[in-house]
């Protein structure tokens, strides 16, 4: 499983791709959670309350840019693959999960949709910090998988 990690990430572009995907989901999960305030100027604040949550959306973002960035070499070299498809599904569904606290904009789901919204708003923000440990462990499992898969698939030398 070594090999496959060190085969993914000794080439430059897969590297700086999975960089890129981390710190842009990075940023995205900690405007939505509300740890970085953009206006009047930057602001990035971090509480002992909510030291715990931030933890997780740092680690949810690097494990969706190392997975995200094996699963497209998986592509690339697999051609065509039910399980590179499954695979891919896993990953946007664990990268996806992690998107789940609301902050801001649970205010304008909640006026868009009234009732439900406010229902929905309510569920994402209470179970906020389990949904993330899902998704966290939904990549990890993607991550295990991809790590088997490529050596398997994929003709390594």
């Amino acid at each position: 499983m070594q090999t496959s990690f060190r085969l993914v990430f000794t080439k430059y572009e897969y590297f700086i791709l999975s960089i890129v995907i981390s710190i842009s989901l990075f940023f995205t999960l900690s405007i939505i959670s509300e740890y970085i305030f953009l206006e009047p100027y930057l602001v990035f604040s971090v509480y002992t309350e909510t030291a715990f949550n931030f933890l997780l959306v740092l680690i949810l973002s690097i494990l969706a840019g190392i997975v995200v960035s094996m699963n497209i070499f998986r592509v690339k070299l697999a051609k065509k693959s039910k399980s590179v498809g499954a695979s891919l599904t896993g990953t946007i569904i664990g990268a996806s999960a992690g998107v789940c606290s609301c902050g801001p904009i649970g205010f304008s789901v909640i006026t868009t949709f009234g009732t439900a919204g406010s229902i929905a708003t309510a569920f994402l923000t209470n179970y906020e910090i389990p949904l993330r440990l899902i998704s966290i462990g939904i990549l990890i499992i993607m991550l295990i998988t991809t790590m088997r898969a490529i050596p398997a698939e994929c003709k390594i030398n």
